[in-house]
């Protein structure tokens, strides 16, 4: 199986952990987005929930540097940031203006239920065991963190009536 010229069968562990360092990096740098996103709207409860999450992307990308360090040291990457599109990263269309901490953390699931998916999907396709470790690793990971993410849920109370398509105006007319 090739992903955007990944081809996932000839994967190295380097590459492996290149990669998963990428997905955690264009997840972070998502999150930063809609939390600027959020500021600007004045749904600093949306902003906070983002903030949370850029740290636990911010923190596993630490890990998987040390860890790749370590085994690796700086030989020269050989997989870019062109190569991974949204594994990890929630859906652009999923911030809204006046977003609810119940939407953000919705978006921030349906993120980890996305990597998991990608994780899953691509270890029929790996065919170096210590890759396909790291893989279930990170799979696992993703499901202890859509865990996380639904216990915060679970503490929230319901949304309101409205929606936050009710506060969005209306494109204005161009003379």
């Amino acid at each position: 199986m090739t992903i955007r010229g990944i081809d996932l069968a000839a994967l190295t562990l380097m590459d492996a952990l290149d990669l998963a360092i990428l997905v955690e990096d264009e997840a972070m740098e998502r999150y930063e987005e809609f939390a600027f996103q959020m500021e600007q709207h004045r749904t600093p409860e949306a902003a906070k929930f983002f903030r949370y999450m850029i740290e636990n992307e911010a923190k596993h990308g630490r890990d998987l540097r040390a860890r790749r360090e370590l085994d690796f040291r700086d030989a020269p990457s050989r997989v870019n940031a062109a190569m991974i599109w949204d594994v990890e990263a929630p859906d652009y269309d999923a911030a809204r203006a006046f977003m609810t901490p119940r939407r953000a953390m919705e978006a921030a699931l349906a993120a980890e239920i996305k990597a998991h998916a990608f994780f899953e999907g691509a270890l029929a396709s790996i065919q170096d065991p210590a890759v396909a470790a790291l893989f279930v690793e990170l799979r696992d990971e993703e499901r202890q963190h859509q865990a996380l993410v639904r216990a915060e849920l679970d503490k929230l109370p319901p949304d309101g009536p409205l929606d936050d398509e009710d506060f969005v105006d209306p494109p204005a007319a161009v003379d």
